[in-house]
């Protein structure tokens, strides 16, 4: 399918959404008409794109780079698209989930409901990939995710193997377990160590889904797994997984931690 006629289907899609909803308290940012609006006659000629991402709490630091990022789509898109001879302007809405999932669905649904967006981004863990797409899903709106395992969209938001897939709207692209087990055992494999593995996993999309997939793939390679159990995010103190580490003599060290976690426990 070309660009232009997906596009299409995105912009038509929106005359099938409607309500409205009073978006959050400064939770949803416009970066305004790209381009010059003088050059589009009709004010319904916008393609509006949001974006729900963590701009701020302990995800924070993967919407770093979003300002570099916005700042070349807007040179991209300076003068709007030309699709099938028709003049479109594009608009970003930014919301931040502030780390929250509860806030993440709350955004999307205000993003769809209040601004009658054409089509969703996400990106940054499944703590906001999977409340939005499930937003977008249950309204119809075409959603595109990242940077979260495969493994934890698919089968974190219901989805089993051989039966239809439950997702008609939302299409994620990340990598997976996999990939993280092919790159450690490479790597692992070229230092000289005992092959003890302390695992540091927490009790979320991410940790479980890494503790069932991950680590039978780096036992079956050799690798003594010592799992010191699922931790709530935002833990203060690992003595006792460290303890258990050291006691098993482990030389390797793995952990999947929200980003703010992992230099308490390394402390």
């Amino acid at each position: 399918m070309s660009d232009n006629k997906l596009i299409n289907q995105f912009i038509s899609r929106r005359h099938f959404i409607k309500g409205a909803s009073t978006i959050a308290g400064g939770s949803i940012v416009s970066l305004g008409l790209m381009g010059s609006q003088s050059i589009f006659a009709n004010p319904d000629n916008i393609i509006r794109i949001g974006y729900v991402v963590p701009r701020s709490g302990p995800l924070g630091v993967f919407g770093q780079g979003d300002e570099f990022l916005l700042a070349q789509i807007n040179k991209q898109f300076a003068n709007g698209l030309n699709i099938e001879g028709k003049q479109y302007a594009v608009e970003i809405l930014v919301g931040d989930t502030q780390s929250s999932s509860i806030r993440a669905s709350q955004v999307a649904k205000d993003l769809i409901n209040g601004n009658n967006v054409d089509l969703m981004l996400t990106s940054s863990t499944p703590e906001t990939v999977n409340p939005v797409a499930d937003a977008c899903e249950a309204a119809g709106v075409p959603c595109l995710s990242t940077t979260a395992p495969w493994e934890s969209f698919y089968f974190g938001r219901g989805a089993k193997p051989g039966e239809p897939s439950p997702f008609k709207w939302t299409y994620h692209f990340c990598f997976g377990v996999a990939d993280f087990a092919k790159l450690y055992i490479d790597q692992w494999s070229k230092v000289e160590t005992n092959k003890r593995v302390g695992v540091l996993l927490p009790n979320d999309a991410d940790g479980n889904a890494i503790r069932s997939l991950l680590l039978p793939s780096l036992e079956k390679a050799g690798f003594s797994i010592v799992d010191a159990g699922p931790y709530e995010n935002g833990t203060s103190d690992f003595s006792q997984q460290i303890n258990l580490f050291k006691k098993e003599q482990c030389e390797i060290f793995n952990t999947f931690p929200f980003p703010p976690d992992f230099p308490v426990f390394w402390r």
